[in-house]
């Protein structure tokens, strides 16, 4: 511990020093270099952030202070784009002495890299009030989203009332599921109803394995555990790798969805892999799951996607 802050602090010392040489040599900027050099996605777009964020220049601090004002103000959004980099870009440039005329594909390059950036950072705002708002049954769109989830899952079933022993069959504690969302509050219902209306297909083959007569589980309750994972994921930056590699989007509500899905997915085929004696092993196994999935999204060259895999188990 001691050496890591010694060395921490000779890395803050020796930096400008380093970013000197680095420029006389090779006569880039620091943002050029990684612009330039680095594979596009994760890898590129995490080193941008990192270098904004250590970055001693005024005009570049300030850039990164507006941007975050315009996420705090939930106005970053790609529709405001033009308006809001356009000028940060232009500060920079010529904070960095960066001849436009000849670097036109690091513009692009560059600019993509804040809109995933600070598109994270709008996704971490709005998963975060989301998760803060408690499912309430006196609210007609929470209900009805509710009622659609069952739909989605038991087509061919009606509830036979709103308070049921019904809802257990799809994975919940009681007769009633609004005090099973509590932890992650909306967010653990609109999660699982993204999976059951855009992957049909993966959620009615998982929710089966929760049905399985030796290694069957509570799929709902595991699905709001999977959120709680997702939802920390986000938090510490590390659904970055995941985010910023999803190259035909931005980072957005539905990309994090999407993320959800992966891991319900693939916590399924471990849970089934691993063939648990009974769900007294559930907590080892999702420990062994997160480190998975942790291990996987520290490789900035890591692509995940839902690979539906039908089996006869």
């Amino acid at each position: 511990m001691v050496f890591f802050n010694v060395w921490s602090v000779l890395q803050w010392y020796l930096r400008p020093l380093i970013k000197w040489f680095l420029r006389k040599t090779t006569r880039l900027c620091e943002l050029q270099r990684i612009c330039y050099g680095d594979k596009p996605g994760a890898e590129r777009s995490c080193n941008v952030e990192r270098s904004l964020m250590l970055s001693r220049t005024e005009d570049v601090k300030q850039v990164v202070s507006y941007l975050d004002t315009v996420v705090y103000e939930r106005r970053f959004v790609p529709s405001n784009f033009p308006e809001i980099l356009n000028p940060s870009v232009a500060i920079i440039l010529r904070a960095k002495k960066i001849n436009p005329k000849l670097h036109d594909l690091f513009i692009v390059s560059f600019r993509r890299c804040l809109e995933q950036i600070w598109s994270y950072r709008m996704l971490v705002q709005g998963v975060e009030e989301m998760r803060k708002a408690p499912y309430d049954c006196t609210i007609p769109d929470h209900e009805e989203k509710l009622l659609k989830l069952w739909s989605l899952l038991v087509p061919n079933e009606d509830l036979e009332s709103r308070v049921t022993k019904q809802w257990q069959y799809i994975g919940f504690q009681g007769d009633d599921p609004k005090t099973d969302f509590r932890g992650m509050g909306l967010l653990g219902l609109e999660n699982l109803l993204f999976f059951a209306s855009e992957y049909p297909q993966a959620a009615s083959h998982v929710l089966s394995h929760s049905h399985h007569p030796k290694y069957g589980y509570t799929f709902a309750i595991v699905g709001i555990n999977l959120t709680s994972m997702a939802y920390y994921l986000l938090k510490d930056g590390s659904a970055k790798t995941y985010m910023f590699n999803a190259k035909q989007y931005l980072p957005n509500m539905n990309l994090f969805h999407r993320f959800y899905c992966y891991l319900f997915y693939e916590f399924d085929k471990m849970w089934i892999e691993s063939k648990p004696e009974n769900m007294m092993e559930f907590s080892i196994i999702f420990k062994r799951f997160e480190d998975a999935v942790r291990t996987e999204l520290a490789d900035p060259a890591s692509v995940f996607r839902i690979n539906i895999e039908i089996d006869t188990i």
